[in-house]
């Protein structure tokens, strides 16, 4: 039987997105990827449209090694992430190893702003398309983009599909 897949789903304590959240973990579950939420902290966490999230773990206690996956959901409380050293490390830390390392909304620049994006084709709520650019990335504009382990989304429409195409990866991997 083959080993279960394990994809880890970091939000802001404050303004993640709902369907970016709820969407891409029901599809991520649907596949048989067993999801956790980290955070800041594992206070529960508050939705741009007013779902709540409980996190399981924090930030700090993301280890690479128990996750197959690493996935930063958007909204506006994604920019916490921007210049978030922590974020980065993870991002790089999975990157590096070979495993999927996705973002969907705002969130890509996290993945950017950790170097990670240059030479590749990604895609990007709008606000963000000039930023990913300057660091390199080449943006598509499609809904979801997947370039090797890298898979972006640009925002709460494609959700569903984001999650659908994570999971994808994760099998073929």
């Amino acid at each position: 039987m083959p080993e279960e897949k394990r994809a880890v789903l970091v939000i802001a304590p404050n303004n993640f997105r709902d369907e970016e959240l709820f969407y891409t973990k029901e599809e991520l579950e649907k596949a048989g990827v067993k999801t956790t939420i980290a955070s800041l902290s594992t206070e529960e966490a508050n939705g741009m449209l007013g779902g709540k999230a409980k996190p399981q773990i924090t930030l700090e206690e993301v280890k690479e090694e128990e996750f197959d996956a690493i996935v930063f959901i958007g909204g506006s409380g994604a920019s916490i992430y921007f210049e978030n050293k922590k974020a980065w490390e993870l991002a790089r830390e999975f990157s590096s190893k070979g495993k999927v390392t996705a973002a969907i909304c705002i969130a890509p620049s996290i993945l950017a702003n950790a170097g990670l994006l240059k030479g590749k084709k990604v895609t990007v709520f709008s606000s963000e398309a000039f930023d990913l650019k300057q660091k390199g990335a080449i943006f598509t504009g499609v809904a979801v983009e997947v370039d090797g382990n890298i898979v972006t989304a640009e925002g709460p429409g494609s959700a569903r599909e984001f999650g659908k195409r994570i999971a994808e990866v994760l099998k073929a991997g």
